[in-house]
């Protein structure tokens, strides 16, 4: 289906439901008041307005977003910031909403250190992202790591299951959270609904990592979000598939489960004071163009998917995966997510990558041994579409770098999230005396750091875990295939650092 730029301008009215006014933007409106005033500006940042840029850095980002850098004051700044995050909040259904400058990574810092205490046990999907250990780092809590579920064949994890929960739960009755990932980099939403359900029939809160479905809640063919399924705390990124600022991100809280005061303080224990205005102002505007006009855009949005898988599904060597083939409902798969496979092509996705950006200039989102991941967005349009698909149609007549025939269970998500022995918790591995080892003689010590292959971020190996055969194997296969690893003090990872 396709729409007309009329459509994408409709200025929609107050919401029925709630009365909000969502043709409001208090921080965008704010700093367009401060912007006009301020002609002699004697305030922070330093470059006044982009008059101090260096000229080959302005050249590159123009004028326009450095005469847009201004501080309101604080007391103006938490004014307008307080409005916008009741907008936000009416707008993903939650009772509050916190913007974040520094990512979903830091509201998952928040939100375990407002819910947890050193010492506490916390059921954790294993297939978390890096910034939520790191989060039991600076809380000081005690993971009991769960793993979802994965395809057989395909390697993808199928999201965690309600009864893998309960399980874990009556194991473990004084866990005091549970958290998870949903959606996954691969587009698979969790059963939250039944998460939820099992969680709070034992009287404990959920927080999902929902960095991936900010867009979820505008329109009714994708998931439903985590706040809509019940969910006590849920972090979003704004900037990963809605038109915000990188890293704007927001954490919604709801219920009573949670401590929202609490909430409150530990966000601003991990934000900066300083923070950067117009990428509050984005997630602000971001808000209301989804309240607006989100559910015209995402329709607009999933039907380029759609037509975007449809013709890769007729170029030959290459395979897409999706909710139907992995057996899954609907409302469990990301629609506008193309996962496709590539070891077909007989080379990696590492491989296909790199040739789509030299040679074609399309950038998937990311790939590993298996395949790669592009992601369509509300700034998709049929040209950009008409691009990738074309690029992808060349790979037949390109030369590619021809590798083994790596087997599917290599997939980053797979391999990756398996849930070694725990010897420590993360806060006590990452403060005990350490030194590095040969990779190759590393079986049966106790990890001290992360290793990641990125992307996806889900950390292969995390402190505290004894490291098995099994974690050496796959990580050296991963570093021989050219995936970047992030983490470990040597990135090529001859050495790693393990308890003393």
């Amino acid at each position: 289906m396709t729409f007309t730029l009329e459509s994408r301008r409709l200025i929609s009215p107050p919401s029925a439901l709630t009365g909000v006014d969502h043709r409001q933007a208090p921080l965008l409106e704010a700093l367009e008041r401060e912007r006009e005033r301020s002609a002699a500006a004697f305030t922070t940042p330093g470059h006044k307005q982009g008059a101090g840029i260096d000229e080959a850095l302005r050249g590159l980002l123009g004028r326009e977003i450095f005469a847009s850098d201004l501080w309101l004051g604080t007391a103006a700044h938490d004014r307008a910031l307080r409005g916008a995050q009741e907008l936000a909040a009416d707008a993903w259904g939650a009772d509050r909403s916190f913007f974040l400058g520094n990512g979903s990574s830091s509201g998952n810092h928040a939100f375990l250190l407002a819910t947890l205490c050193p010492g506490d046990e916390v059921l954790v999907s294993r297939d978390l992202h890096t910034s939520l250990l790191t989060a039991l780092i600076l809380c000081g809590a005690r993971p009991i790591y769960f793993t979802p579920r994965l395809h057989p064949t395909l390697g993808v994890g199928l999201g965690i299951a309600p009864e893998d929960v309960a399980a874990a739960l009556d194991a473990h009755p004084s866990a005091r959270l549970v958290a998870l990932v949903s959606p996954t980099y691969w587009g698979v939403a969790a059963d939250l609904a039944g998460v939820v359900e099992v969680a709070h029939a034992r009287g404990v809160p959920v927080y999902v990592d929902e960095a991936w479905g900010a867009h979820f809640p505008f329109h009714p063919a994708l998931p439903p979000s985590a706040m809509a399924c019940g969910a006590d705390g849920a972090v979003t990124s704004v900037h990963k598939l809605l038109a915000g600022l990188t890293p704007g991100a927001i954490l919604n809280v709801q219920g009573l489960r949670v401590d929202a005061g609490r909430v409150n303080a530990a966000v601003r224990m991990t934000q900066t004071t300083s923070p950067f205005v117009p990428l509050f102002a984005s997630i602000d505007a971001c808000r209301r163009q989804m309240a607006l006009n989100g559910t015209s855009l995402l329709h607009e949005t999933i039907a380029l998917a759609a037509e975007a898988r449809a013709r890769i599904a007729r170029i030959p060597r290459l395979s897409l995966v999706d909710g139907e083939r992995l057996g899954l409902p609907p409302c469990r798969y990301d629609a506008t997510r193309l996962v496709i496979d590539v070891q077909g092509l007989g080379s990696t996705g590492i491989e296909v990558e790199r040739v789509l950006r030299e040679r074609f200039g399309v950038a998937p989102e990311m790939s590993d041994l298996v395949g790669i991941v592009c992601l369509i967005s509300v700034g998709d349009t049929a040209e950009s579409i008409d691009r990738l698909v074309n690029a992808l149609a060349a790979l037949e007549r390109t030369p590619l770098r021809e590798t083994d025939r790596f087997d599917n269970l290599l997939r980053s998500s797979a391999a990756a999230v398996a849930t070694g022995p725990q010897a420590m918790s993360p806060r006590e591995a990452h403060f005990a005396p350490a030194h590095a080892v040969p990779l190759a003689t590393a079986t049966g010590r106790v990890a001290v750091e992360l290793v990641v292959p990125y992307p996806p971020g889900i950390p292969a190996l995390v402190p505290g875990e004894v490291i098995t055969a099994e974690k050496v194997s796959h990580l050296r296969m991963m570093a021989q295939a050219g995936m970047h690893i992030c983490g470990p003090a040597d990135p090529e990872l001859a050495t790693i650092r393990v308890v003393a």
